[in-house]
Order: C-alpha cells, then structure tokens, then sequence
C-alpha cells in the first residue's frame, strides 16, 4: 500500500507550486526560464519563417537552379570528351603504369581497351567537341561550359550519388538543394521551395538522401513530384469534404500543432504546420501548374514532350515553369545510364530520352529571360571506365575522369575546362572536385561556402567539407 501524500505536498499545495513554477518560467524576465522560453519562442519563429527570401552573403548571379541528375555514370569517352587514342589502341591492355594501384568496381584493371563507339564532330563558335549522340546540344553549345576534369572520391552508385547530392559519401548530410533553400529561402508561397521529379528506369540508387535535409529543419528537404496527373498523390480531398471543412479541419489542427510547438519546441512541428498549409495552397496551385494548355504547341515540339505522357521531356518543361512560379531548386533524375553492357543501344536511348529536352530547357530559359538567374547542371555520379566490360560493348564505373556542364546563373557560355589523358582516365589539367563543383555553384548563388554552415553536432557543418577547396573561376561569366 502506498504511502499517503505528505501534508507539505497536498493537491492544493503542489497545484500552487507548479502554478508558481509556470509563472516563473514564462513571466519571468531573468535567469535560465527565460533564457529556455526565449529559445523555443526562436525556434518557433525561426521555423515559421525558415523558407522567406533570404539575402545571400553577396549579391548572386543565379537565384535558381535546375539540376538535371543523370544517374548510374553516362560515359564521358562517348559524349564529350574525344579520345582518338582510345580508338587507336581498341582491344589492346592498357598501359601497365596507368592501372598501377587501380581499383575498379566490377572488371579487372587489365581487361582491354574499348574505343569511342560514336563519332565526335565540332560545333558552335566556341568549337567544342561533342559526340553524334547531341545533336541538339551542339545548338546550344556556345551557351554551355563544359568541364571535362571532373573527379570523385566513390566508385559505386549510392556513395557517389551521395556525395554529389550531399558532399559526403555519409548518409545524413543536407542535399545541395537544402542548402539552397536553407540559405535563399523561396519566392513562392504556393509551391514548395525544392522539388523533386524522377523519370528513367527505377529512381537514383542513393534514395532520399539525394535531396534530403539532413541534420537541417525538415522544412528544406526536397518534395517529390509526379509529372503527370496530381503532383503529389492524395493531394485532393476525398468525397464529401469541400473547401470550407478542410480549412476548418486545417485550422483546428494548426491551433493543436502551435501549441505542442509552444510547450516543447521541436522545430519539426513546424515544418509538419507548414506541410499541412502548403499541400491546402497546392490544392489550387497544383492542378495551374500541370495544366499544359497554356503552352504554345511549338513549345512542347521543342521539348519533345506530350501533355499526360510521363517523360523528362515533361519534367524539363514542369521545371522552367516551376521556376517561373518561384520555386528555388528543382532536380531531376534520369536513373539510365548506368552500361556494363549493350553501351551503343542503351546510350542512344538515353540520349534520345533526354538530350532534346535538356538543349531546350536552355533554349527556352533563355528566350524568357530566365537564363541568367537559373543555373543549369548537368550531369551523373562519374563516368566510365576506357576498358571494356564484357566481351565488346559495356563500361565500368569510373571516378578518376568525367564531363559535366553548366548553363546560366552566371556560368560563362563556350567554355571547355580541363582535359583528361589520351585514354581518358586521369584528369591531367584543371582538376574539378566535386566539393570544388559545389563551391562554385554557391558562389553563383552569393554564397561564400566556407561561411554557409549550420551548427551540428559541436561542428559549424558546411556542403563543402573540411579540405581546401577552390572557385572555379574559369567557369565564371
């Protein structure tokens, strides 16, 4: 049998103490409760506000950027950096000392040397190589950078893609597009400020963590979209729930959310408030933006999309009007390019998936007046092997060497950086590293990366790691 409850600690008097104690932690205007209740009230705020438009450090050139993620490795010896060496020494070893100490994902470093599959040809004022495989890039070519010294430190899809999309091969890191929105906030009230689209194969190999948060406020993580149909699913009310008993629902829930926010301060309530209130805003806003009978048929002949037909096509045009509608930071993915085997039919399929829209998102970015604040990316986790896997027409993964480019927000237009050595596997002037990749591009935002950081963990974490890293200032318009 219990013990009675002392007399000093009676009903009366112990609702008195923690009437006195909720006095003294909320009125008081001195010591530790105010201090507590002052940070929560920040959190709160800060939460609240997270995804208001935010000044950089200095003012940018870009203001939003499409990143088009091609995931599994599209090979660089077919599409942008020509090798006529390679070609020369088809079906012999490598050289000894080239492999030395080489690791590779799958084959081994002696199998034999695999020739360009597809011609490369000049192009444009600037006069860039580009492969057969592109031909409407080549009408944009003087309006792209491309960097063909590109290096990595992983070698298997999920670590690269990882470190492409986060700076590290860890799991938990915030996404380049988190940061963004983190340190730019959004333009749109109506859309979220970081959107997601898919199309290829099956989605990236490295999943959410592509555009995850991390160890920042939920509220800057990436929103998956569809690109036809309802973006989000589940985004209309169900039968017999109109407009007015949703905001009602809405309201009496957000009433119950802020006040859990306000006796414990967890950050994520807010993002979980702004959730339930932007997928209300989308409910209009959603259904305006998928709607395609606005755009001109020309438009969408020069995407090489079709309205209710999922493709990137219609994801590269879902983007620009994205950005149009004020939306920060959009990526796609395009997860198909990933050949240890049947290298010709399947990068004449990629290339005919993507390459049209990719050559129009800069055209039509352009024709809008779009370009130069929207920075376009364009590329996979690394590229492929100089050996071949397989009997005769399949590439291994390959970090030591891969080509990217950049359009826009600032990127000068015509340029060809850095050079890989006669067989394409090892960078040999102008060495680009992905964290030196993302600390140009937050320059181009109005960043200084070395600054841009958020305290975690006893750390001031930052996107671009803990080694010295440069600006790429010849990719700088």
């Amino acid at each position: 049998m219990n013990d009675p409850m002392p007399s000093s600690l009676n009903s009366d008097n112990l609702n008195q103490r923690l009437t006195s104690r909720r006095w003294f932690l909320q009125e008081c205007g001195i010591g530790l409760g105010a201090v507590a209740l002052g940070q929560l009230l920040d959190q709160k705020a800060v939460a609240a506000d997270a995804l208001a438009p935010k000044q950089p450090h200095f003012p940018g050139r870009a203001k939003n950027v499409i990143q088009l993620f091609m995931g599994g490795g599209p090979s660089h010896l077919e599409l942008f950096d020509h090798k006529p060496a390679l070609a020369k020494f088809d079906g012999q070893l490598p050289p000894a000392d080239l492999i030395k100490d080489y690791r590779a994902a799958f084959i081994s470093p002696n199998s034999k040397l695999l020739g360009p599959k597809f011609k490369f040809s000049k192009h444009g004022e600037c006069g860039a190589e580009l492969s057969e495989l592109l031909p409407n890039m080549a009408e944009v070519v003087d309006e792209i950078a491309i960097v063909k010294s590109m290096v990595t430190d992983a070698f298997n899809h999920a670590p690269a893609q990882i470190i492409m999309s986060t700076g590290s091969q860890q799991f938990g890191k915030p996404s380049l597009g988190a940061w963004t929105t983190y340190g730019l906030g959004c333009e749109s009230r109506d859309l979220p400020a970081f959107v997601v689209l898919s199309s290829g194969n099956k989605g990236p190999s490295g999943g959410n963590a592509n555009w995850g948060s991390g160890f920042l406020p939920t509220v800057y993580q990436g929103v998956s979209f569809r690109s036809t149909g309802e973006p989000v699913l589940y985004l209309s009310n169900p039968a017999g729930v109109d407009q007015q008993l949703q905001r009602d629902s809405l309201d009496v829930i957000t009433q119950l959310n802020e006040r859990k926010q306000q006796e414990v301060g967890d950050p994520e309530i807010a993002t979980r408030i702004n959730s339930f209130e932007m997928a209300y805003r989308m409910q209009s806003s959603a259904p305006e933006l998928m709607d395609m009978s606005s755009e001109p048929q020309h438009i969408l002949e020069m995407y090489g999309a079709e309205p209710g037909v999922p493709s990137f096509a219609m994801n590269c045009l879902l983007a620009r009007r994205m950005i149009e509608r004020g939306v920060r930071f959009v990526e796609m993915f395009h997860e198909s390019w990933d050949q240890h085997g049947g290298l010709v039919k399947g990068l004449k399929q990629n290339c005919a998936d993507t390459e049209q829209a990719s050559a129009a998102l800069v055209k039509d970015l352009k024709q809008r007046g779009l370009l130069d604040e929207t920075l376009v990316i364009w590329g996979g986790e690394f590229g492929r092997t100089p050996m071949v896997q397989g009997s005769t027409d399949g590439r291994d993964h390959h970090p030591n060497a891969f080509s990217m480019w950049l359009a826009g927000g600032g990127v000068k237009g015509g340029v060809t950086l850095g050079a890989s050595d006669d067989f394409g596997f090892n960078v040999i002037e102008d060495r680009v590293h992905v964290h030196d990749l993302h600390r140009t591009i937050l320059h181009l935002l109005g960043f200084d990366g070395n600054q841009l950081t958020f305290p975690y963990q006893g750390l001031d974490q930052r996107l671009v790691g803990v080694e010295p890293t440069r600006i790429v200032k010849e990719l700088l318009a």
